[in-house]
């Protein structure tokens, strides 16, 4: 027998089968990833976040060769900006 739902068939309402509710209906939502977070961060296996060097898209020519090779490749985001980032890309963890 199915369980039904009794506060509204106190008042002669009509009532519904709770069983019935998918877990679907009873579940959070999805959240959103930050679509510029995505394409700029990735997260390493402990926890912390790589970007990808910074000042290395235009201007090179007022920069020293040492400036510029010290922006190459990824680096790893600082402590104080990690919770931010891990805002932004909730399943990235």
């Amino acid at each position: 027998m199915p369980r039904l739902f009794p506060s509204n068939a106190a008042f002669g309402g009509p009532t519904f089968d709770i069983t019935s509710l998918s877990n679907k209906e009873t579940e959070m939502p999805k959240l959103k990833t930050k679509s510029g977070a995505k394409k700029r961060f990735k997260m390493t296996a402990t926890g912390k976040v790589k970007h990808g060097g910074v000042m290395k898209r235009h201007r090179l020519i007022n920069r020293s060769s040492k400036a510029k090779a010290k922006n190459r490749g990824t680096h790893v985001l600082s402590d104080r900006d990690t919770p931010r980032v891990k805002l932004w890309m909730p399943y990235d963890r």
